[in-house]
């Protein structure tokens, strides 16, 4: 039986490494998210979601589901880390969608229910720089994901706290 010759070929990692990594990648997309925008609401002095019909838990909702989304598509693209553009482009696009259409629901159900101004309210905010910076950090994670992923599958060690090490 002859070696796989091409890493597309081999199989899927079978332990939990992929979804660690996913794991740390999905939390500092919610740091980053939280950090742009508080940054550009506070130097640019705008809120993040203008309609105040809306209240104050779309906007943290719809980052919470753009992070779960980070979550589940690292989760299930870090078994095969090789695919750098495809693991990038369905993170941010996920990490977009997730967002969008979770603001899209919460101003169904929190104003009037006109499911056009919704649609119009969630694309808004999505073709902003609230939904770019969402996207940016969804693929900013990504490729951070891909390579530790690589490197782990790879045989890179895990970095070790100076008194794990055996120095003497």
């Amino acid at each position: 039986m002859s070696e796989p010759r091409h890493p597309d070929d081999l199989p899927p990692a079978p332990d939990r490494t992929s979804w660690i990594v996913a794991g740390f990648a999905a939390a500092l997309h919610l740091a980053l998210v939280v950090a742009v925008f508080g940054f550009v609401s506070l130097l640019s002095e705008t809120d993040v979601v203008t309609d105040p019909a809306v209240g104050v838990l779309v906007a943290p909702v719809a980052v919470g589901a753009s992070t779960l989304a980070v979550l589940v598509v690292l989760g299930l693209r870090l078994r095969r880390p090789d695919r750098m553009a495809a693991t990038v482009a369905l993170s941010a696009a996920g990490a977009w969608l997730a967002f969008a259409v979770v603001a899209t629901v919460g101003h169904i159900l929190r104003t009037t229910g006109n499911v056009l101004e919704s649609v119009l309210f969630g694309l808004g905010l999505g073709g902003g720089w609230v939904g770019l910076a969402v996207a940016a950090s969804g693929a900013i994670v990504a490729v951070a994901a891909v390579l530790v992923a690589r490197g782990r599958r790879g045989g890179m060690a895990r970095p070790r706290w100076p008194w794990e090490r055996d120095d003497e």
